[in-house]
């Protein structure tokens, strides 16, 4: 907090308050693996949820299909919920049980 005496009008203070600004938190949407979603949905969900280009979304899904998990994206909480509900939206209508979870970065 700063003080500063206004030069114009005399015996009155003004108060300048500064906020340091917090940048929100971070979350990474993780893709996990499964026995029976098809990779071609996988490769579809990413396009289409996470506007990966084709050859990203293939590398992810392979990431996925590789090592268990592949990573999405990272976003704010609300947008990474929000991406996580409409991946699971779009499983369930498709009769897959493909599943994403949400990580804080530290």
């Amino acid at each position: 907090m700063s003080f500063r005496k206004d030069s114009e009008s005399e015996g009155e203070c003004h108060v300048i308050v500064e906020k340091e600004i917090k940048e929100p938190d971070r979350y990474q949407v993780l893709m996990l693996n499964d026995d029976y979603t098809s990779m071609d949905f996988v490769v579809s969900v990413l396009r289409t949820v996470f506007y990966k280009t084709h050859e990203d979304a293939t590398a992810i899904m392979l990431s996925v299909h590789e090592k268990g998990f592949g990573l999405c994206g990272v976003y704010t909480l609300e947008i990474a919920e929000s991406k996580v509900s409409r991946v699971h939206s779009m499983a369930r209508a498709a009769s897959f049980p493909l599943k994403c979870r949400l990580e804080k970065i530290c």
